[in-house]
């Protein structure tokens, strides 16, 4: 199974008096990454939202935002009326020595203490609705990767063939390629009319041979690209692990090309990094 790091859900739930929206948008980061947008009244929460994410999505840049939308009932601001009516019986007797009480209502509402600012407090049933709701926004982001994780892996599949293909074509091609080095360096050798010594000449040129084969790098390339479908497969998504494992597919279809000595073989090991970097270009979203 492959997960993407990329991801969008949305979740709301309703309380007596507002509605709470959900959103979560996830991309690809090498490590946990969370920015958490929440307001002011759920300032204290959010270490235990930071948890939640990060249990459940594990890694990844994350943006989390919490939205309050206030419904129709009891308004939310509250005046004190002992306040405003002190202010007003204070400043009436100046209003009126000065001809002018038109105003003097607008003048003690803008005065300090007029409105109450009570600290809101978050009620325990309350929180449990709002994280519930996180959790079902959470789940639809993991449902959104990992539809974007099976349309990674058909693609790594169909790439990994590809160079599967590619690397039976090289195999054909090594062991034709040992036969014409042999006969070309054999021809060069009689067309000088050069005196040699032929153990020598048959000692050197298997010396000479074993450097270009390329027999090992093809076993061990084949290897890891069957180790790269297994992981793949298993029941965890396991972007790092891939991007590991191709690194030594990288390394094998090196040594192969710095063997190569052959136009034909080296086309094919151009085709295969080319196929490679693509695979790794996608590693980079996968979770």
């Amino acid at each position: 199974m492959l997960l993407s790091m990329t991801g969008f859900g949305k979740a709301e739930c309703i309380l007596s008096n507002k509605k709470i929206s959900v959103e979560i948008k996830t991309l690809n980061s090498k490590h946990f990454d969370a920015n958490v947008r929440i307001p002011s009244v759920y300032k204290s929460k959010e270490v235990g939202i930071r948890q939640q994410l990060n249990l459940a999505l594990n890694r990844g840049k994350i943006d989390c935002s919490l939205f309050i939308e206030k419904m129709e009932g009891e308004p939310s601001v509250k005046l004190d009326k002992k306040v405003i009516t002190a202010y007003y019986t204070s400043l009436k007797s100046i209003a009126e020595q000065l001809g002018n009480t038109d105003e003097l209502m607008s003048s003690v509402m803008r005065l300090p203490h007029v409105i109450l600012t009570e600290k809101e407090e978050v009620e325990e049933d309350e929180w449990k609705e709002i994280t519930k709701a996180i959790d079902q926004a959470i789940k639809a982001v993991n449902d959104y990767r990992l539809k974007e994780g099976n349309q990674l892996k058909l693609d790594f599949e169909q790439r990994i063939k590809t160079i599967s293909t590619l690397l039976q074509s090289v195999e054909q091609i090594g062991k034709k390629r040992t036969k014409r080095i042999q006969l070309s360096i054999a021809n060069q050798i009689k067309d000088l009319k050069l005196s040699v010594d032929e153990n020598r000449f048959e000692q050197e040129m298997i010396y000479y041979l074993e450097k270009l084969d390329v027999t090992e790098e093809i076993i061990r390339l084949g290897i890891h690209l069957n180790y790269f479908s297994d992981v793949m497969n298993e029941s965890n998504s396991q972007g790092k692990k891939l991007g590991f494992i191709g690194q030594e597919i990288g390394r094998e279809i090196n040594t192969i090309g710095s063997k190569a000595n052959d136009a034909d073989m080296q086309k094919l090991v151009v085709q295969m990094k080319d196929e490679l970097e693509k695979i790794k270009e996608q590693l980079l979203n996968v979770l």
